[in-house]
């Protein structure tokens, strides 16, 4: 199922960093530190939500991305509620996908307060959003504002790409538009290390070029063969050792284990992405 239609059915200090030695960055003790975006795993949650958790956390995993966001609810409970829930396995979520209408802006504030969820992350942009730079710019506009209201509620918005922010329009590439038209104090950036590795970026130039933008990361793998499919964290060619030496430059502060498509067991995928990261991380 593509990102947007679960959506719709599911949800209707940087200056220092960027002088320091990139092994200098100080982080938690790794299994602390990977996060996983629940995504992954839609398909088990929507099965056993609590089961499901109570597997993710076995695995090692603390920190969460939820994908489920609607009409003031996470996966259909209360924030409050769903916040316990999520404690109860030791674990916290950190960031959210949603998208929202302006109507909707202080409610969805109100949710994540409570949730205590302090990153919201706008995932997904459509076709008619995209036809043209005035139409990126406009979209710019609009996450300015959104990032000004949840600077105001000690919150930070954000945006998720894809492939298609690469693609140029009149020889601007849109992704460049975003970063370059939005206010830096109001929006940052959740680079997706394998949709921008499938339209051909280095995202470490992009890291070098805007740096403090990226707070957060998607980390997923890309196959070796034809087709660039996803697989799991280690079982690709993408270099995440490298790009790793330059999360202080490009600002992360968390980072959280992606796959939109599994074959296999879910959990025995993110399992593997955990347990490469780990090891890749010590």
């Amino acid at each position: 199922m593509r990102r947007r239609t679960f959506l719709k059915t599911a949800s209707a200090g940087i200056l220092a960093g960027m002088l320091m030695p990139r092994q200098a960055f100080a982080y938690m003790p790794v299994n602390k530190n990977i996060g996983l975006q629940l995504y992954s795993l839609r398909n088990e949650i929507q099965e056993d939500l609590e089961g499901s958790l109570e597997k993710i956390s076995n695995i090692g995993y603390v920190k969460l991305e939820a994908a489920a966001y609607s009409e003031g609810k996470f996966y259909g409970m209360e924030p409050a509620k769903f916040r316990e829930l999520i404690k109860k396995y030791g674990m916290k979520v950190i960031s959210s996908h949603l998208t929202f209408k302006d109507e909707e802006v202080v409610q969805v504030l109100d949710a994540h307060r409570e949730a205590e969820i302090k990153y919201l992350v706008w995932p997904w942009i459509g076709q008619e959003q995209r036809q043209s730079i005035e139409s990126y710019q406009k979209l710019a506009e609009k996450f300015n504002s959104f990032g000004q209201l949840c600077k105001e509620n000690d919150l930070h918005f954000g945006y998720h790409n894809h492939d298609f922010e690469f693609t140029p329009i009149g020889g601007q590439i849109p992704y460049e538009i975003l970063l370059e038209s939005t206010n830096p104090d109001f929006v940052f950036m959740q680079i997706d290390l394998y949709w921008a590795a499938y339209a051909g970026q280095d995202p470490v130039k992009y890291f070098e070029k805007y740096p403090g933008r990226f707070k957060l990361w998607h980390v997923k793998d890309m196959k070796a063969d034809a087709s660039k499919g996803m697989t799991e964290v280690g079982s690709g060619i993408i270099d995440y050792k490298k790009i790793f030496e330059y999360r202080s430059l490009a600002g992360m502060k968390e980072f959280f284990v992606e796959q939109d498509v599994i074959e296999g067991d879910g959990f025995e995928s993110v399992k593997k992405s955990f347990d490469h990261l780990s090891e890749l991380l010590k």
